[in-house]
């Protein structure tokens, strides 16, 4: 009869995916969870199909005992996966039963508890201050313990293969205590992150070879190989990962879990999520970013935003004939989106190609090509920079075909400028307050409009607003949610000038609350790039307002 584990789960199961996030990853510097964090980091992280969930270590951290406490008494409820408890070995002198640390993962209700030895001599002898004997001993007694009260346990057994490499006899036999006392997996450490893949896939196979035991990897980056070692761990035999999301861990993280699980399955066919699973995965990535409170990584590999971004207009021509030409997997597979960068590297494909991606039909229309990718060309060579700054690309092309059809309409900003004026007022008591003044024509009408704050363009943009908002009702859905701004020097414009007399680029991304989308304004003055890329929001949003409309009208 096949024995179930507490998950559901045959003993036997093929392969694990292990999640320690909540426990190694939150180790990482700048991350601190709190116990509600916690659960909506299992509850994604259960979503997205891992095996396992390692919580914490119950006893040792108030946190962690609150959250199996939580988990316990029904705020966690789990479809795919087991949770786990972490914690240590019985001490040294003491039995698994009255040691304190051990009852508390009892305690904790998990249905898996991971146990952390060393199976390093010099850290046994050094750091416990005991001897390989007893060191075996107290393996043998804590998983023969929680063995017997029903848990299923996996070893980890720290700093593995810098004692395997010291003394593998040792090694071994702290492996051999953990498996004939039941425990399912022995899983290799490489805890300082040392290993390289080659040598540590020879060292797995090894292992395997030599005691016949199910082996498990974990690995933390130093090296910036912990990917490659883990899936050269499994290629080499392990069927038991453990990663962090997004790589998060101490000091340069752990082994990414979604570029781990990406290389798993597209490149080495394994089953490591339930059916479906793979498409969430970007999706999970930034959830678990936002609660950790840190910006995706936006180069990481298959989930980042720029994973499949194309630049090179080589590629673009390239991509046009098959996406696969340039990509190693289709992005959607992972959840994800190929897109295509237009810069001074553009060439007539990437406009093209982004045309298509924006919605705006090029086709036919070789002139305005042309012309659009002239005008990039020149733009990107004083300071201007598309990639990031969608709106106004698109305001460009949709310019340039105006200009070569007259059946198309030309966006235009829906407002002719008069005049603007920005004063800094550095008041007696230390406060600072910007006013500005502005002075258009709308719908036919001079308007002039005053306003005060806490900067140049947060003035300016509170006065053009109060100017215009009675004749553009679709404006108070408009919000400015971020201002970017960077200096340019002359070594990356032509004709710019270090210091105060620098060019300034300045990228404004706007909401409706339906789309968000993000403009550039480049000049020597940073107010006037900044009211460059804020006509060019408005234009962005004016243009899809009467787009909307024409869409809605009845046909005569």
């Amino acid at each position: 009869m096949t024995r179930q584990t507490p998950a559901g789960t045959p003993l036997g199961d093929s392969f694990h995916v292990y999640d320690t996030t909540l426990r190694d990853g939150a180790q990482r510097e700048g991350i601190s969870y709190s116990v509600t964090d916690k659960l909506a980091v299992a509850r994604l992280l259960d979503g997205l199909g891992v095996g396992f969930i390692e919580g914490g270590w119950p006893g040792a951290l108030p946190k962690d005992t609150e959250f199996f406490a939580r988990a316990a008494a029904g705020e966690l409820e789990l479809e795919h996966a087991a949770l786990v408890a972490f914690g240590s070995t019985r001490r040294a002198g003491a039995t698994a039963a009255q040691d304190p640390q051990v009852r508390a993962l009892l305690d904790s209700q998990a249905p898996v508890v991971t146990l952390v030895a060393k199976s390093d001599r010099r850290h046994i002898e050094r750091a416990l201050r005991t001897d390989v004997d007893e060191a075996v001993a107290m393996v043998r007694d804590t998983v023969s313990f929680l063995v017997g009260e029903g848990r299923r346990v996996f070893l980890d057994a720290e700093h593995f293969f810098d004692g395997y490499a010291f003394d593998p006899d040792c090694s071994l036999r702290v492996l051999t205590a953990a498996v004939e006392s039941g425990a399912d997996v022995a899983v290799l450490c490489d805890t300082n992150g040392g290993q390289l893949p080659l040598g540590l896939a020879d060292t797995v196979r090894e292992v395997i070879a030599r005691t016949g035991f199910r082996v498990g990897i974990h690995c933390q980056d130093d090296t910036s190989c912990a990917v490659a070692n883990s899936v050269a761990a499994v290629q080499a035999g392990a069927s038991h990962v453990q990663c962090t999301a997004n790589g998060y861990g101490e000091r340069a993280g752990n082994a990414d879990l979604f570029a781990v699980i990406g290389n798993l399955v597209t490149k080495l066919g394994l089953d490591a999520l339930p059916t479906g699973s793979l498409a969430e995965l970007t999706r999970v990535s930034h959830a678990l970013a936002e609660i950790a409170n840190i910006a995706p990584d936006t180069h990481q590999a298959y989930v980042g935003s720029s994973a499949f971004a194309h630049k090179a207009g080589l590629h673009a021509s390239a991509i046009k004939v098959d996406p696969l030409l340039y990509n190693h997997i289709d992005p959607a597979t992972v959840g994800n989106d190929m897109r295509v960068l237009v810069t001074e590297m553009a060439g007539r494909a990437s406009l093209e190609l982004k045309g298509h991606e924006l919605g705006v039909d090029l086709a036919g229309k070789p002139e305005a090509v042309t012309n659009a990718l002239r005008k990039v060309k020149e733009l990107e060579a004083g300071g201007w920079s598309f990639e990031a700054a969608d709106a106004s690309f698109e305001l460009l092309l949709r310019a340039e075909i105006a200009g070569v059809d007259p059946a198309a309409q030309h966006p235009v900003v829906p407002f002719e400028l008069e005049s603007y004026r920005v004063i800094l007022d550095h008041r007696a008591d230390g406060e600072v307050v910007s006013e500005a003044t502005v002075k258009v024509r709308v719908d036919g009408h001079r308007v002039i409009a005053t306003a005060e704050g806490n900067g140049p363009v947060h003035a300016l943009d509170a006065a053009l607003r109060r100017a215009l908002l009675p004749h553009l009702p679709w404006l108070d859905d408009v919000e400015l949610t971020d201002y970017k701004v960077r200096i340019l020097t002359s070594g990356g414009t032509r004709g710019a000038e270090h210091g105060t007399d620098a060019v300034t680029r300045v990228l404004v991304q706007s909401t409706d609350r339906e789309t968000d989308w993000t403009t550039v304004g480049v000049h020597g003055n940073i107010v006037e790039a900044s009211w460059l890329a804020l006509c060019d929001a408005l234009a962005h949003k004016a243009m899809r307002v009467r787009a909307a409309a024409r869409e809605v009208a009845p046909t005569p």
